[in-house]
């Protein structure tokens, strides 16, 4: 704030000063008292699983939510640009496109979570919840969910194990995810909702020797379906797509690349080394949430969609 001084060392000319400061304050108006601003800001609400929160392993492998994850990242770059946009997430490590709308994971605001009989509260609630309270604010929600939905047939441990388990699962996330937009969208009309597409973290059992590299190469077909529903049901109801699935080069495994300590990799399994802790050696991995680059990726990913469409937050 700037600051005005004036020495004035001689008693007569303080006397004159004063005199006529109070003859001019006396032939004024009374100023008005300064107004706070009637700007509202608008909201950049995050939801979804793990990744949302920006999920991590620290030195001991624990997995932890950070500040680094893609709707951190994006958050920060949209506000260089808005500083009147704010930022709220409500994601929920573990969550599934089940429990995304009928909760038992996560508690939110609301919720009894000291009492043991006490069920859980739904992040789609909670997420309505919000909409409501800032009614017209809220520009962008971005959504990340269904992958851990998947993570049971996946334990099944053969391709095609997997995808003989896979259809009623991927008919669920549809049916699921549908509910979840839909709900979203009556709560915020306005809103811009962009929904993301999953790269593949199976990729890496490339590294553990022939078997694994099949299993890898198989993988990317499986990550395509999933990536097609999602994308499927996101436009059919108006939401925008990240396509993490093509940022992360999931289908790129004819070319290869140098990584420290693997040597060289085709770059789908180079990019997933790379971008996520799935070959970082134990306990810190193998996981597969992102590093901080990786986030960084999936933020890019986001960002370019926004862009495309013209979005002003």
């Amino acid at each position: 704030m700037p600051r005005l001084a004036h020495a004035i060392g001689a008693a007569a000319a303080a006397a004159a000063l004063a005199l006529s400061t109070a003859v001019t304050a006396a032939a004024l108006p009374a100023a008005a008292a300064p107004q706070p601003s009637t700007t509202q800001p608008t909201y950049y609400l995050a939801l979804g699983d793990s990744l949302s929160v920006g999920d991590q392993p620290n030195a001991k492998g624990v997995t932890l939510p950070t500040s680094q994850g893609y709707a951190d990242q994006l958050y920060a770059t949209l506000h260089r640009t808005d500083a009147n946009l704010k930022f709220y997430k409500l994601g929920c490590p573990g969550e599934t496109s089940a429990t995304m709308n009928k909760g038992g994971i996560c508690g939110y605001k609301g919720d009894d979570r000291y009492s043991l009989t006490a069920r859980k509260g739904n992040q789609l609630t909670a997420a309505v919840d919000f909409l409501k309270a800032h009614s017209g604010h809220v520009t962008l929600i971005t959504l990340d969910i269904g992958a851990n939905d998947l993570n049971g047939c996946i334990a099944l441990g053969t391709i095609t194990k997997i995808e003989n388990c896979l259809p009623p699962v991927f008919a669920a996330v549809e049916t699921n995810l549908a509910t979840t937009l839909e709900t979203l969208r009556a709560a915020a009309p306005t809103a811009t909702i962009v929904g993301m597409t999953y790269y593949d973290p199976e990729l890496a059992e490339y590294l553990t020797g022939k078997s694994g590299q099949t299993f890898a190469k198989a993988s990317i077909a499986v990550a395509g379906v999933f990536g097609e529903i999602l994308t499927g049901v996101y436009e059919k109801l108006g939401a925008l797509v990240a396509d993490t699935f093509t940022s992360f080069d999931t289908t790129d495994d004819t070319q290869f690349v140098t990584v420290p300590h693997h040597g060289k990799l085709p770059k789908d399994v180079a990019v997933i080394c790379k971008w996520t802790w799935e070959c970082a050696a134990p306990p810190v991995g193998p996981n597969e949430h992102g590093t901080k680059q990786g986030y960084g990726a999936m933020s890019s990913t986001f960002l370019a969609t926004l862009q495309k469409a013209g979005f002003k937050p």
